[in-house]
């Protein structure tokens, strides 16, 4: 089996071309590079400044399959849900969503995830396998070519937030980073890449010893351990006290303050006892909070909130001593917005 082009690290890869192409000219491997990562293109017979030659040599010894879009979506809010098929016929989700000033993309980094949280509807797949590295970057791919062929801004931010669980798929997910972060790949800044995570404390930890920098977002919801439990079965695996060790850990090795996100659902984690609970958690957190309506899949086992209990949540939570952010999810109309991606709401393919 050929190797995926957008699976190496741009260095390698052009070790591996000169490897096989002693006498190629230098430049000839910023070419391929200016092709894959400033064009967004994965048909070799298309660079048309390399000789025939050399495009035959890459068509012959490299993969360059990317995701191809089965279907879009486009809400009325503007966000855009790309229904991709991977190579093996699995599907998956990624959005686009586009603001005044910035583009941000919610990436997948699995077929489906393990994890299992009440609130999302990706939980109910179960973990189908992990996305491979040019997976992940091809989603990149594809969101970037759509803005550059509609004429519109580039893509500015990239949050790991959509399909599966980042941190139990750590080791592409890695990959993807620098290749993303490279300045012969994207260039992206690492203050525009933020990985989230349910609370899985190895993964924390394992990104913070890395050296690979990004933001981190929480998933948290509820910081009342009893609570979490019921909504999060990962917290029966890595309790509060852990969890909060492993947070204070990776403040200790990044410069960058931790999102934390919390699913506004009624009855359940927006009464005075939630709040004194999630002041207690972060008090000593260099942390921002983003508190997030709950958004309802189909045979959803929540409702959303109003208006009116969001606005007197809002208020109460106005005394929590963080900067805090009522983040209204975009793509809800599409089944695009937070919690909703899966392959079932729209018919997956058998």
């Amino acid at each position: 089996m050929l190797t995926n082009i957008f699976s190496l690290m741009p260095e390698d890869l052009a070790k591996s071309i000169i490897s096989r192409q002693p006498d190629l000219p230098e430049y000839r491997i910023k070419q391929v590079l200016s092709w894959l990562y400033k064009f967004y293109l994965n048909e070799p017979e298309k660079m048309t400044n390399l000789p025939e030659e050399f495009r035959a040599f890459l068509k012959t010894n490299y993969s360059f399959f990317l995701p191809e879009i089965e279907s879009k979506l486009v809400s009325q809010d503007g966000a855009v849900k790309y229904r991709l098929l991977l190579e093996d016929g699995k599907i998956i989700e990624s959005v686009l969503i586009p603001a005044e000033k910035k583009n941000t993309l919610c990436l997948s980094t699995q077929v489906g995830c393990a994890r299992n949280c009440k609130f999302c509807a990706t939980g109910k797949m179960g973990l189908i396998r992990n996305l491979a590295t040019q997976e992940i970057i091809g989603q990149v791919i594809i969101a970037s070519k759509e803005l550059k062929n509609s004429g519109t801004a580039k893509l500015t931010n990239l949050v790991l937030m959509g399909m599966g669980e980042p941190m139990d798929n750590l080791k592409n997910v890695l990959m993807a980073l620098q290749i993303l972060q490279s300045n012969a790949g994207f260039s992206f800044s690492p203050r525009r890449i933020t990985v989230s995570t349910c609370g899985v404390v190895p993964g924390i930890i394992a990104l913070a010893d890395s050296g690979i920098k990004a933001k981190l977002a929480l998933s948290l919801t509820s910081a009342i351990q009893s609570k979490r439990r019921k909504l999060m079965p990962v917290s029966d695996q890595y309790n509060l006290i852990q969890l909060k060790q492993a947070l204070l850990y990776y403040l200790r090795k990044t410069s960058f303050r931790i999102t934390i996100e919390y699913i506004l659902i009624p009855n359940f984690n927006m009464d005075s006892e939630d709040l004194a609970a999630l002041r207690k958690f972060t008090g000593d957190l260099s942390c921002k909070i983003n508190f997030i309506p709950y958004n309802p899949g189909r045979n959803s086992p929540f409702r959303a909130p109003t208006e009116t209990e969001i606005k007197d949540f809002m208020q109460r939570a106005q005394k929590l001593p963080q900067a805090i952010t009522l983040r209204k999810s975009r793509g809800a109309d599409i089944f695009g917005a937070c919690g909703q991606l899966t392959k079932n709401n729209l018919g997956e393919k058998k």
